[in-house]
């Protein structure tokens, strides 16, 4: 009986209606934070063999793991990188857990 009251209805459209919206909210969240992830990869990756040439598949594997924040760390350490060592020893002491 309850379930058939407009009363209830009501509360539960206004209540599936909530939950779609926060559902698509985090979603379109996620895929913004993943597209700028991605393309902070692809930008940091361009970046490093404009300035070291190509890099080691192992090293570039490492670069594919780091997250956002590691990241754009990477892009502003890697200004001041003068040989591909200086890279190593970056992620050697920014990348450890990933």
């Amino acid at each position: 009986m309850l379930e058939e009251s407009v009363v209830y209805q009501d509360i539960l459209q206004k209540g599936v209606q909530q939950g779609l919206q926060q559902g698509l909210q985090q979603g379109v969240q996620q895929g913004l934070r993943q597209g700028r992830e991605q393309g902070e990869k692809s930008l940091v990756l361009r970046q490093l063999e404009r300035l070291l040439g190509k890099l080691p598949t192992r090293t570039r594997k490492q670069i594919e793991k780091l997250g956002l924040e590691q990241l754009e760390a990477l892009g502003e350490a890697l200004v001041e990188f003068k040989s591909e060592r200086d890279l190593t020893n970056w992620l050697k002491q920014n990348a450890l857990g990933r």
